[in-house]
């Protein structure tokens, strides 16, 4: 059930890339590999269309934010599938 949602977020940064016009499974690829590097601040930069460091870029934001995000989305998943009875209500 992790690996699915964790597979299912990779599509952000996936979405990013094709919007900006980059190639998708090119970029994600790198970036999971910065990633691995431990580069952790490794990000997509679509001004200069290859990744950076997102902290030297000063490009940060705030916690609450993406907790939220995350949050609202998972309770709707969650709603989603209450209604199709694919999750039991406790």
């Amino acid at each position: 059930c992790v690996k699915g949602f964790a597979e299912a977020l990779e599509v952000i940064p996936y979405t990013l890339a094709e919007n900006a016009g980059l190639n998708p499974l090119q970029i994600v690829t790198e970036l999971r590999q910065k990633h691995a590097q431990g580069e952790s601040n490794c990000g997509i930069n679509v001004r200069k269309s290859t990744l950076t460091d997102m902290a030297e870029e000063n490009v940060v934001q705030p916690l609450q934010v993406s907790l939220s995000a995350l949050t609202l989305a998972t309770e709707c998943v969650r709603m989603i599938l209450k209604i199709d009875d694919v999750v039991p209500v406790r």
